[in-house]
């Protein structure tokens, strides 16, 4: 994973962007913020899991579903099955090294 304080190419109102294998930052000071790498990381896992670009294609289209469903940008992001797994586990640092493979299927809403 490498670090890029780069607020320019952070959409507005995000703290960052992970585009394997780079997460940028809109703030330095996210840097040391142990919580919110503990997040990028596991996307970069998420990412790697799926190859890199299925990942993106399906993040992309359950965002679009979420869209349809929820008619709200921030309701259809935080469902995002990605987004749910890295919020829920975001704060237990060992996660990664308990995490099973594809783990974020189980944040999939039915």
């Amino acid at each position: 994973m490498i670090l890029i304080v780069f607020k320019y190419l952070t959409p507005r109102g995000f703290r960052g962007l992970t585009f394997y294998p780079f997460v940028f930052l809109a703030d330095k000071d996210d840097k040391l913020n142990k919580v919110f790498i503990n997040h990028e990381k596991i996307h970069i896992r998420q990412q790697l899991e799926l190859l890199i670009l299925p990942f993106y294609l399906w993040y992309f289209t359950e965002y679009l579903f979420r869209l349809i469903q929820y008619k709200d940008r921030k309701e259809a992001y935080f469902n995002i099955s990605f987004e749910r797994e890295a919020y829920k586990n975001e704060k237990d640092l060992n996660y990664l090294k308990q995490r099973s493979f594809w783990s974020f299927l189980k944040y999939v809403k039915k």
